[in-house]
C-alpha cells in the first residue's frame, strides 16, 4: 500500500462487510489516511483479526438488525469522541441461481443484506452524522445496478434498490450536511466471486477479459476511491455513482458464467 496523504485526519468511521476483501481494504486505507475506524462485520475472528491489524477497533453487526444497527453506531461514536463522520455500506452476499430455480427465501436474504441493511445504516448513522456536522456516506453499488445480470435476480435487484436509495438519501440529508454516494466497483477477486480450484491466472482470464483495461481491479484501486468521496476532497459530490471498473461501463452487466 503507498504512503497515503491524511484526507481523513480527525474524521470518525464506520465500515461494514469489515472482516475481508474490499471491506478489510477500505478499513486498512481510512485508517492510513488518519481515521479513527470502527470495522463491523458478522464474521467476529476474521473481523476482529482483520480491524487489530489494520489499527482499527471492531465490533460485531448483522446488518438486517436495526437493533445492533443503534448499537455500533453507539459503539462507533462513544470511542470517536462523540461523532460520526463517515458510514461505509459495504455488506453484501450474493447467490448465483437463474430466478425460475431462485429460492423466495434466498431472494429475501439478499435483499435484505444488501439493501435493507443499507437502508437500515443509513437510517441509524445520519442523526449522529448530523450531530456531528454533517458527513459522508458511501454505498457499494455493482455493474449490475444498471442492467440485469444473468444468474443473479436478487443480488441485481438490490443493487438497483441501492442506486435508488443513495440518490434519495442524498436529497433528503442535504441540509443537514451529509453527501451520500454509490461507488460502482469493477471485477474483484474476492470470496463473493471466488471459485472452487481457479488460479489467479483463471479470474484474469474469465473476467478480465471483458474489462476494456483487460484485467480485475486491485482492492486498493476502489478503496481510494471510497476514501476520496468519504473525504472534504468531495465535499460539493453528493448522489453520484462513480466507477472504478476499469472502463467497463454502468450499463455493462458483470459476467457470471462461462
Amino acid at each position: 500500500m503507498t504512503e497515503m496523504s491524511k484526507t481523513l485526519e480527525g474524521k470518525v468511521a464506520l465500515v461494514t462487510g469489515a472482516a475481508r476483501g474490499l471491506g478489510a481494504e477500505i478499513v486498512r486505507r481510512m485508517v492510513a489516511a488518519g481515521a479513527q475506524v470502527t470495522a463491523a462485520d458478522k464474521r467476529v475472528d476474521d473481523g476482529t483479526a482483520a480491524a487489530a491489524e489494520a489499527g482499527a477497533q471492531f465490533i460485531e453487526l448483522d446488518v438486517t438488525d436495526a437493533e445492533q444497527w443503534a448499537a455500533v453506531v453507539n459503539f462507533a461514536t462513544t470511542g470517536g469522541g462523540g461523532r460520526l463522520d463517515i458510514l461505509v455500506n459495504n455488506a453484501a452476499i450474493t447467490r448465483v441461481v437463474p430466478i425460475l430455480d431462485c429460492d423466495p427465501a434466498d431472494f429475501r436474504k439478499v435483499i435484505d443484506t444488501n439493501l435493507v441493511g443499507t437502508f437500515l445504516g443509513i437510517q441509524a448513522a445520519a442523526p449522529a452524522m448530523a450531530s456531528s456536522g454533517g458527513g459522508s456516506i458511501v454505498n457499494l453499488s455493482s455493474p449490475s445496478a444498471f442492467e440485469g445480470t444473468v444468474g443473479m435476480p436478487a443480488y441485481s435487484t438490490s443493487k438497483w434498490g441501492i442506486r435508488g436509495l443513495t440518490r434519495t438519501a442524498a436529497l433528503e440529508l442535504a441540509d443537514l450536511g451529509i453527501r451520500v454516494n454509490a461507488v460502482v466497483p469493477g471485477a474483484l477477486r474476492t470470496a463473493m466471486t471466488r471459485r472452487p480450484g481457479w488460479e489467479d491466472e483463471d479470474y484474469e482470464r474469465h473476467y478480465g477479459a471483458t474489462v476494456p483495461l483487460r484485467r480485475m481491479a486491485e482492492l486498493g484501486e476502489v478503496a481510494d476511491l471510497v476514501v476520496w468521496l468519504a473525504s472534504d476532497q468531495a465535499s460539493y459530490c453528493t448522489g453520484g455513482d462513480y466507477a472504478a471498473d476499469g472502463g467497463l461501463g454502468a450499463g455493462s452487466p458483470a459476467p457470471v458464467s462461462d
